[in-house]
């Protein structure tokens, strides 16, 4: 692709702007090969150490022929060797366009999801609800790539917007049309996602999450409602959740941007949940949609999930599918790995989960959705990140003193802190917690003393397959763990 052709919106008679040629882009000096464009891209945050432009002589040997890089930026190189230099106030949001431009391709209808808890749920609902309905479809972030007849790789945990856009158009010429994203709020505030071309857009939830890197929640929210602001056109629909605090001040954005708004929850006569029935090993959902009344039951246990399906829901039906053929699969969804997942039960039949939650917000949601699930002891093991936020752990641990009978604080990716104290933190707000350091040992313990009719929550890493200790990760997978443990103890995993 010819450097014109790549940003038609720069103007300029400089004839090598005509004559270069891209054969590829990458942010990664060690990834450049000849004609290649690399971005040489500022540290995303303050304290980090990795500044693209430290990277452009290495660039530069190993052949790239165009740099692009922050205002101010000089190349030094004689004139007849120096590649081609855009300097941009905002390289970011360039390179993702660079990057939309150069692959080209992308599923004919994509939607966003947002929010602090939910996002990986409802990403693949309704990749799922597409698939029942016999649509080729797709999901990327948290999990990585799922889709329709895709071999994935590697997986895409935050993907850069190279690396996204390459995908979009990997999936596109697959013939994947249909193509659910998770927007976090790292990635927007990155400019990952720019260039992606949104039919509509949900918004879940928000409370208190990363605030090592956005500082405030203030400034958490904004980074959020950049999809609605920025990336989702004004002719698209934002599926809002109306239950949630922040609904009015997210719809009036999205009213200010001249979207589309329908939303769901009980507040609401969009998708209006009419009732929520809880089941021994599910839930029966009650909704009014378009003046009708529909019932189905959800093999998914905790009411959240009927606000997750909800979210997929109003997605897939805003995007042009038929209320009856979407509405028909919700029976047939199952849950996404991780998330609320049943590992399997002990031989006196109590219940064992694994959960991602690791906030105050998302234990408070998954703990109060289980509980009526709950026959007998509520018990949960959970820990709180090192080198993150560390004013949520407290307030996790308050939220365990009131909603679990019995709980084990453990280690959950402590970093380069010391995990006894961030287990103080927590003890401090919920003292009658047990203190178990190792995370193997706190499991087997918590699986050992259940009790018939109990229910185990294991909350923090969900899918996640390690533990972060020092810089170091090493292996380690709640759901294998647990898997073992109830072996071991004579109980019965599930094998699917």
């Amino acid at each position: 692709m010819r450097l014109t052709d790549l940003v038609p919106d720069m103007m300029t008679v400089d004839p090598r702007m005509h004559e270069t040629e891209i054969s590829g882009i990458t942010a990664d000096s060690r990834k450049v090969e000849p004609g290649f464009l690399f971005a040489a891209l500022p540290s995303a945050t303050t304290n980090s150490g990795t500044d693209g432009r430290n990277f452009i002589d290495d660039a530069m040997a190993r052949g790239a022929v165009v740099i692009l890089a922050p205002d101010g930026t000089t190349v030094d190189a004689e004139p007849d060797d120096a590649p081609y230099l855009i300097t941009d106030e905002n390289p970011r949001w360039r390179l993702a366009q660079f990057a939309a431009q150069f692959y080209e391709y992308q599923p004919d209808t994509v939607v966003g999801v947002t929010g602090t808890n939910g996002k990986s749920s409802v990403a693949g609902f309704a990749r799922q609800i597409w698939s029942l309905m016999g649509l080729a479809s797709g999901s990327i972030g948290t999990l990585g790539v799922d889709a329709d007849g895709f071999d994935a790789g590697p997986s895409l945990t935050t993907p850069d917007p190279v690396c996204l856009h390459a995908t979009l158009a990997d999936l596109a010429r697959a013939d994947v049309n249909h193509l659910a994203l998770e927007a976090s709020s790292h990635g927007l505030d990155q400019y990952r996602l720019d260039g992606v071309q949104f039919a509509a857009a949900a918004f879940t939830n928000f409370s208190r999450d990363h605030l090592d890197y956005h500082k405030t929640e203030e400034a958490y929210l904004a980074a959020k409602m950049r999809l609605f602001q920025q990336l989702l056109p004004p002719e698209g629909t934002a599926v809002l959740n109306a239950d949630s605090a922040h609904f009015d001040a997210v719809a009036e954005v999205c009213r200010a941007t001249g979207h589309r708004i329908r939303s769901y929850g009980i507040q609401t006569s969009d998708l209006h949940i009419a009732d929520v029935s809880v089941l021994p090993d599910g839930l029966r959902l009650c909704v009014t949609v378009q003046d009708r009344s529909l019932e189905t039951r959800l093999n998914l246990v905790g009411g959240f999930q009927a606000y997750n399906v909800l979210a997929a829901l109003g997605l897939v039906i805003e995007t042009g599918a038929d209320l009856n053929d979407a509405f028909a699969t919700l029976a047939h969804l199952t849950g996404v790995r991780g998330r609320m997942q049943r590992i399997g039960a002990t031989d006196n039949g109590a219940q064992v989960y694994i959960d991602y939650a690791h906030t105050p917000g998302a234990l408070e949601t998954a703990l109060t959705a289980i509980r009526p699930h709950v026959g007998g002891q509520l018990d949960i093991v959970f820990g709180a990140g090192g080198d993150r936020d560390p004013g949520k752990r407290e307030m996790m641990g308050d939220v365990v003193a009131r909603h679990a009978d019995r709980a084990i604080v453990t280690d959950d990716n402590p970093r380069r802190e010391d995990p006894e104290a961030i287990r103080r933190q927590i003890l401090s707000k919920c003292p009658g917690a047990e203190n178990i350091g190792n995370r193997a040992d706190a499991i087997y313990t918590a699986i050992a003393r259940l009790q018939a009719d109990d229910v185990l929550v294991i909350a923090g890493k969900g899918h996640e397959s390690g533990q972060i200790v020092g810089t170091e990760t090493l292996p380690f997978d709640d759901a294998a763990v647990a898997t073992e443990a109830l072996n071991e103890l004579g109980g019965e995993a599930v094998t699917e």
